[in-house]
């Protein structure tokens, strides 16, 4: 990815679950804050209530590709967490994209 390293650190997972700002959709819901960094930061998780192992990597999998299609248009400087939930079961990748760019971005833009 181009302007993203990836988070690794619980600490900065559980500092966007408390004070970061957030947008549900039915597949994932997005937390995001600014980082006063010169590029992004980025993590996925998927919990057991996803399913099987094999199912909670395809969701990880697909939420990544999304973000890497569409990191250009994001904004430069903010830590983003994915957490996939239930729906992202079977949803296509185009299908992610397409919220990721409608709600997510509207969101972090405003």
């Amino acid at each position: 990815m181009l302007y993203t390293e990836h988070i690794k650190d619980n600490k900065l997972f559980l500092r966007l679950y408390r004070k970061g700002r957030y947008t549900a959709t039915e597949y994932f819901t997005a937390y995001y804050m600014p980082n006063k960094l010169s590029y992004n930061r980025f993590g996925i998780t998927a919990g057991k209530k996803i399913g099987s192992a094999v199912v909670r990597n395809r969701a990880k999998r697909i939420l990544r590709e999304a973000y890497r299609k569409n990191e250009i248009l994001m904004p430069v400087g903010y830590d983003i967490i994915f957490v996939a939930r239930p729906g992202i079961v079977g949803v296509k990748t185009g299908d992610i994209e397409r919220v990721l760019v409608s709600k997510v971005l509207k969101s972090m833009r405003n």
